[in-house]
């Protein structure tokens, strides 16, 4: 039986609600939420990124995102630096380059643990129909 587009789309939901659990689970271990991580992983990704950028790469309102950061800084994971004009960016510090990379082998676990069950044509596959039905 072929699955309807409401069970697509639960599939979707559960599989990355599972990577969200259990990505918090492990990331707690080193002070960091899955957010907290994300933030980091985009930053070192994207170093020139202004705080809106930050937050559309993260999946973030601009207030939010602002919040996050500032608790960030609190905690010595990022700091603030000058960009052009009155801008203002954000770098991680050595400490939040630290966690990133601690991270990111939890990340890395977690995603074996489901997506790294499939062979690599299937990986590509799912990528590809992803990304497809995502519009990129």
């Amino acid at each position: 039986m072929e699955p309807s587009l409401q069970q697509v789309g639960q599939a979707v939901k559960r599989l990355q609600w599972r990577h969200h659990r259990e990505a918090n689970r492990r990331l707690a271990d080193i002070g960091l939420s899955i957010a907290q991580w994300d933030v980091l992983r985009n930053l070192h990704e994207h170093p020139d990124a202004s705080l809106h950028a930050l937050a559309e790469l993260t999946f973030q309102t601009d207030q939010s995102m602002g919040t996050l950061a500032a608790r960030m800084i609190d905690r010595g994971l990022l700091e603030r630096v000058a960009g052009p004009g009155r801008a203002v960016r954000h770098r991680s510090t050595a400490e939040g380059e630290r966690v990133r990379r601690a991270g990111e082998a939890m990340m890395v676990e977690v995603l074996r643990d489901t997506v790294g069950l499939l062979d690599a044509g299937e990986r590509a596959t799912l990528y590809r129909l992803l990304t497809a039905a995502a519009g990129e």
